[in-house]
């Protein structure tokens, strides 16, 4: 017997029968079953309930590559940067390690140039985010070179890499000349090396003397200083009071008189005389090792006093004495970090000069890293316009790199009109906690928070004194 079809069936009965009697089950069953509700479209009128449902949802299709997605929706799914170079944190969006060297990423075309601009309100992070990337980096083989530390931030540091520091002030014995020849590359010969160390002492001499007098120096100060340079070239080692000596000498030729280099004379009387005697005007006392994996020179003895003229006299003078070795093609990579930029960028005639050294650090194989507290420091440098506000706002340009640390509410519209970021990026920086910042290169931007070790912690601490 079979209860299929809801009674029994004697198992004799042939097959039509029974698929009758299961037919006539369904029918009744449907005959008793309660009464389905009618939907919401049953109780509309036919033409309303065609046009609920004849329609179809009109929304454009949207294709894009990944290369143009990452643009338009930044920070997510960001596949980094590789993982060729030095360590620095956790890029925060992606959740994996965050990795950076910019000789690499030169290499693979993934930025124009190796420079780096790190900008970031006080206690942000931007000095400790400065030393990792250094100091991790020497691992790999590169070195660094801090040329002026007006705050002697970076003394602790070196020491602790193998490096050296140099310390320079009033009543100190240490003592620079730069107008040293420096160490010769391999390769060059006699005539080509005395064009090359010629050269390098006039743009000091030059720099020098627009910097103390504040303003260019006109064609006949130009013909003198030529001259004066010529001279000083044939003594072995030439210094800074033979120049001052030679332009205070009458008859220097090509009817140049006393008069003409006077005032030259006394503008880089200064550095014999002045509030740098003792530090510049002899043979040097110390010798730089390009070998080191750090070399720092610690000015703070002259930037306690708040004396950014004679900072910027020193960073001058600094940079002429290390360029021997930052020009030497076998030399290596090198960091060249420019701490407490808005310090020294007041001079149009040091800017100039740093402009140079940003042009040629792809043919010097060097990553100039300038260091700020916010872009709102250009204002500072000269009026809108002026030759000296370009050349600030063009070492902008040249940094491929820029690390955005938190900024201040009324920062954020002159931050992303220097350096064209978009909203997300510019909503990004106003809330970043110490420690992160948005690291942007050309057409891809990350938030990495950087990761310390606690003997980096206390090494790269500035907050001791508080």
């Amino acid at each position: 017997m079979k209860a299929n079809t809801g009674w029994f069936e004697p198992t004799e009965t042939d097959r039509r029968t029974r698929r009758a009697n299961r037919r006539a089950s369904r029918v009744a069953s449907r005959r008793t079953a309660p009464a389905k509700p009618l939907s919401d479209d049953e109780h509309l009128p036919a033409e309303i309930v065609g046009l609920r449902r004849g329609l179809p949802l009109l929304v454009d299709n949207h294709r894009a590559t990944t290369r143009i997605l990452r643009i338009a929706y930044p920070f997510l799914a960001e596949g980094g940067l590789g993982a060729n170079g030095t360590y620095i944190g956790n890029d925060v969006f992606s959740g994996g390690s965050f990795v950076y060297d910019p000789w690499e990423l030169y290499q693979s075309r993934v930025i124009t140039n190796p420079n780096l601009l790190l900008a970031g309100v006080i206690g942000s992070g931007k000095s400790s985010t400065a030393k990792a990337l250094i100091t991790r980096s020497i691992a790999l083989g590169h070195r660094a070179y801090v040329p002026c530390d007006p705050k002697g931030e970076w003394t602790a540091v070196a020491e602790s890499v193998g490096g050296s520091v140099i310390k320079l002030g009033p009543g100190l014995s240490t003592r620079l000349n730069p107008l040293d020849a420096g160490s010769r590359p391999s390769g060059v010969g006699d005539d080509d090396w005395d064009r090359i160390v010629r050269s390098r002492r006039r743009a000091l001499l030059g720099t020098l003397a627009e910097s103390t007098l504040g303003r260019p120096l006109s064609a006949v100060e130009h013909t003198a200083l030529d001259l004066a340079v010529d001279r000083v070239s044939r003594i072995p080692v030439p210094t800074i009071p033979d120049v001052v000596e030679v332009l205070f000498s009458p008859g220097l030729g090509d009817g140049t008189s006393e008069a003409d280099s006077r005032e030259l004379a006394h503008a880089i009387r200064r550095l014999v005389h002045g509030d740098l005697a003792g530090m510049f005007d002899g043979p040097s006392t110390t010798r730089f090792d390009p070998s080191l994996p750090m070399v720092s020179l610690d000015s703070s003895w002259i930037g306690a006093g708040g004396n950014d003229q004679a900072l910027r006299l020193t960073l001058a003078c600094a940079s002429s004495w290390l360029e021997a070795a930052v020009t030497d093609p076998a030399g290596g990579k090198r960091f060249i970090v420019y701490d407490e930029g808005w310090r020294v960028m007041r001079d149009p005639a040091l800017l100039r000069r740093m402009q140079e050294q940003w042009k040629l650090s792809r043919a010097w194989g060097v990553s100039n890293i300038l260091i700020v507290h916010r872009l709102s420091d250009l204002a500072a440098v000269g009026d809108l316009g002026s030759e000296a506000r370009a050349l600030a706002e063009g070492l902008l340009a040249d940094c491929s790199t820029r690390i955005m640390l938190r900024q201040e509410p009324d920062q954020l519209a002159r931050t992303a009109t220097l350096l064209g970021l978009t909203d997300v990026e510019v909503s990004t920086i106003a809330k970043l906690p110490k420690g992160r910042a948005l690291w942007r290169l050309p057409g891809r931007s990350f938030v990495v928070q950087l990761v310390r070790h606690a003997r980096e912690a206390r090494l790269f601490d500035t907050d001791g004194r508080m």
